[in-house]
């Protein structure tokens, strides 16, 4: 509640309290150096009684203790004169309501009376004076107290009056007063006594703050208090509202009191929002086209108080703000007057109408706020209508993927059975072109108007185009034949959207790419209606895999159609399968065309932006193709070993050659499969299909580079067979595996040996040793058998004393080695 004056007063009132300040430090240097002479003149008389005492203590800056004050002089101010007028208005209103009772209401209203005028007339004085804080303080208890009196006029005068009347003619009056007495409590003239000047040019710039915000809050109730009393209906009240909104709208355009201004913007905007709110409601519950256009009327009323702020409001978001909200509140009024005025079908195509229609402020002398905001409103407008139709859109995409679990049940009667299975058609879904078209329309003249614009303008109107043609052949109930050839349609006009602004642009524009992903949802979606019937599946499989293959080649398109052309042709491939009854892992070798196309497919041009995609299409059908043959081994071999096949052809290509591992993979995993199902349980049948191309593999290896290791070259080639046959080897009771292995294991030792290599070396004569360790085990257990059972631990202790004393010796040399080297120094 601190007031602060002008800045000319308050530069002059600083500076008398500067030299205050200064007046008063020289009075108090005066003091403190006389104390210091005081404090000196004793010490030295003490001095020569008690030479042992210390020195004394001198006062100074760090011998005072300083205490931070927790709190401002103004905030102690202001909480003291808020308590102070708390506590007054408290005891007002105890006095009015039940202090002295042998006065009567009529007595009490008089005493009450001559202390509010009395109250009131304080702060003129005070803010003579320049105390405008305590000015504020006792003109806001004297205000509470002019409320009071409101009450004890009612009790003494007015009693058979009703109460929201008499409200609504109280707080008019009040406001009237409060403003009239805010505006004169701070215009008093200056005094000529010439002692009395300063204070007397500061009170006359002085002015009461809380009278007028609080006149403008309660202006905002006589109008709507009235409208209660006289009983008036949601209509009547909802025109009160938004006339209060627009009143408190004029004040805070017009006023100059920042206070004032936001007491206003408030209440415009609560009793405006309430007003809309109530106009939008009634509009809605409208039956008849009467009472629809008293709602709209309302709303315009509304619109028109929106844009009249907005023309006049500085600041241009807001400025925004409010003409969106005044197109909005035309559109609603216009559109509710339609809704009661047309079947219901026709509601939501009212409304965009009245949406686009906002689109005409753009050639209006509007100030260019206003126009963005009814822009706004007419795109918001649009878009709400765009999703009301998307449900529609999307039951149109994803309707038929119930029909996956009973492919070919029949022919259902019409396309809309067909896509709409098990979900109901919605009852105002008739529309729904004409909301997508009108929409894509305003879109296309963006997209040729607005430079800025264009790509994404053209990318929603190209979208909306689609979606309204996909609908189409569903409202209009076509047959199922009729409605599959045109849903085609809409499969090639896509791709060749696609294909026109490829060639405009020369390149892959984004509405090249969004008519591409159109083509292929709708690709998708006709191909899963077509699971109706068994030959009307294969036909659309086999139409859609031509015409996205004949769109593969083309750059910039080929990237998505070359990809799609092979999904379609591994859904073919599946359905044909089942078509002549071939069980699941014999269709998977039709699949496994697809795999070996796409390897073609990929291998030309090099550096193609298709060859990634395809080979992608290409590695999920030969998955496929796996997941089929799961259940019969024979066969999941035999897919296996065509897609090593497959594999091994694409790494004949430079870029490919890793593939060659997966190549290998395949391969080693189809023998193994192969020997499995013949019952095959040799260790060496599915080890040494992996040991001989790792030994050819190291050869080359190291002839291409000498300093291979030859644990690289060889030794994981070596220990794959090695390993599993020695273990076997140790539990087979018949001479030929160990035999075999032994040999083995001798020719690698020899070869190692021969050529100084430590991977064939080591392996082969550890298991070489194992071998023959495992030969010679019965008749060592004989002998060990015949030996007294003392002998093992006897030999043990005997290793390990002879272990003991060779590190002992090998210690004695160490110490030895290090004394004389200590001799050289």
């Amino acid at each position: 509640m601190t007031n602060l004056p002008p800045p000319a007063e308050e530069l002059r009132l600083l500076d008398a309290e500067l030299w205050r300040l200064d007046a008063r430090r020289a009075v108090l240097l005066q003091r403190r150096a006389w104390m210091i002479h005081t404090l000196r003149s004793a010490a030295a008389s003490q001095g020569g009684q008690d030479s042992g005492a210390g020195p004394a203590a001198w006062p100074g800056r760090d011998s005072a203790v300083t205490h931070r004050p927790e709190t401002t002089a103004p905030g102690v101010q202001n909480l003291l004169l808020v308590l102070g007028g708390v506590l007054l208005t408290v005891a007002g209103v105890a006095f009015t309501l039940v202090g002295w009772g042998h006065l009567g209401i009529t007595g009490r209203s008089l005493v009450l009376g001559a202390v509010t005028v009395g109250t009131l007339g304080a702060p003129v004085a005070l803010l003579r004076r320049g105390l405008a804080s305590t000015a504020e303080a006792v003109a806001g208890l004297g205000l509470a107290l002019t409320v009071l009196d409101a009450y004890a006029l009612y009790q003494v005068v007015f009693t058979g009056t009703d109460v929201l009347a008499y409200t609504a003619a109280a707080t008019a009056v009040l406001a009237g007063a409060w403003a009239a007495y805010g505006l004169s409590a701070g215009s008093s003239p200056a005094t000529d006594a010439p002692g009395e000047e300063g204070t007397d040019q500061q009170a006359a710039r002085l002015v009461l703050r809380l009278p007028l915000p609080l006149a403008t809050a309660t202006a905002h109730l006589p109008l709507l208090l009235w409208a209660l009393a006289v009983g008036a209906g949601p209509p009547t009240l909802t025109a009160v509202l938004l006339v209060t909104a627009a009143a408190g709208a004029a004040v805070a355009l017009r006023t100059g009191s920042a206070p004032v201004r936001i007491v206003a913007v408030v209440g415009s905007l609560g009793t405006g929002a309430v007003g809309v709110v109530s106009a939008g409601l009634l509009t809605w519950s409208a039956s008849a086209p009467g009472t629809a256009a008293r709602s709209a009327a309302l709303l315009a009323l509304a619109a028109a108080i929106a844009l009249v702020a907005a023309r006049f409001v500085p600041k241009p978001d807001v400025a925004v703000g409010a003409a969106l909200t005044a197109g909005l509140c035309v559109a609603a009024g216009t559109g509710g007057v339609i809704r009661v005025s047309l079947p219901g079908a026709w509601t939501v195509p009212g409304f965009l109408v009245c949406g686009v229609a906002l689109l005409a402020a753009v050639r209006t002398p509007l100030p260019r706020a206003s126009r963005r905001g009814l822009v706004l409103a007419s795109l918001t407008v649009q878009g709400l209508a765009v999703a009301w139709a998307v449900p529609v859109v999307a039951g149109t995409l994803l309707g038929p993927v119930a029909g996956m679990g009973r492919p070919w049940s029949g022919v259902p009667r019409d396309f809309r059975a067909a896509v709409f299975t098990d979900v109901p058609w919605p009852p105002h879904a008739a529309t729904v072109p004409l909301v997508l078209t009108v929409v894509a329309g305003v879109l296309a003249v963006v997209a040729r108007r607005g430079a800025e614009r264009r790509p994404s303008a053209a990318v929603g109107a190209l979208v909306l185009g689609w979606a309204a043609v996909l609908v189409l052949p569903l409202v209009l109930e076509l047959s199922y034949g009729a409605g599959l050839v045109a849903q085609g349609a809409v499969v090639v006009g896509a791709l060749g959207c696609a294909e026109w602004t490829r060639r405009a642009t020369d390149a892959a524009s984004p509405l090249t790419l969004t008519a591409m992903m159109l083509a292929l949802v709708t690709s998708v979606a006709l191909a899963l209606v077509s699971l109706a019937s068994e030959a009307v599946t294969i036909g659309v499989l086999v139409v859609l895999t031509l015409l996205f293959g004949a769109a593969g080649p083309r750059p910039g398109t080929g990237a998505f159609a070359a990809p799609a052309a092979l999904v379609h042709a591994t859904a073919m491939a599946c359905a044909i399968g089942a078509s002549i009854g071939l069980q699941p892992q014999h269709t998977a070798l039709l699949v496994l065309v697809v795999p070996a196309v796409a390897a073609l497919v990929a291998a030309r041009p090099v550096g193609s932006s298709t060859t990634v995609p395809v080979e992608g299409a290409g590695v999920a059908a030969g998955l496929l193709a796996l997941v089929l043959a799961a259940t019969d081994p024979p066969m999941l071999a035999l897919v296996l070993s065509l897609g090593g096949v497959i594999a091994a052809g694409t790494a004949l290509r430079r870029e490919r050659r890793p593939v060659a591992h997966v190549a290998a993979v395949l391969f080693l995993l189809a023998t193994w499969l192969r020997w499995a199902a013949w019952d095959v349980t040799t260790p060496e049948a599915y080890t040494l299909p992996v040991t001989v191309p790792a030994l050819v593999v190291g050869l080359l290896g190291r002839r291409r580079d000498p300093a291979l290791s030859s644990w690289t070259a060889y030794g994981a080639g070596l220990a794959v067979t090695a390993v599993p046959s020695l273990f076997a080897a140790w539990g087979d009771p018949h001479w030929l595996r160990p035999l075999l292995l032994g040999t083995a294991a001798l020719a690698a030792t020899l070869v190692g040996a021969g050529n100084r290599l430590k991977a064939p070396l080591v392996l082969g004569g550890v298991v070489l040793a194992l071998v023959a360790l495992h030969e010679l085990a019965p008749h060592v257990a004989q002998v060990v058998g015949l030996l007294p059972r003392w002998a093992p631990p006897a030999l043990a202790g005997l290793v390990l004393l002879a272990l003991g004393a060779t590190y002992e010796q090998r210690l004695r040399d160490a110490q030895r080695v290090r004394e004389a080297f200590g001799r050289f120094h």
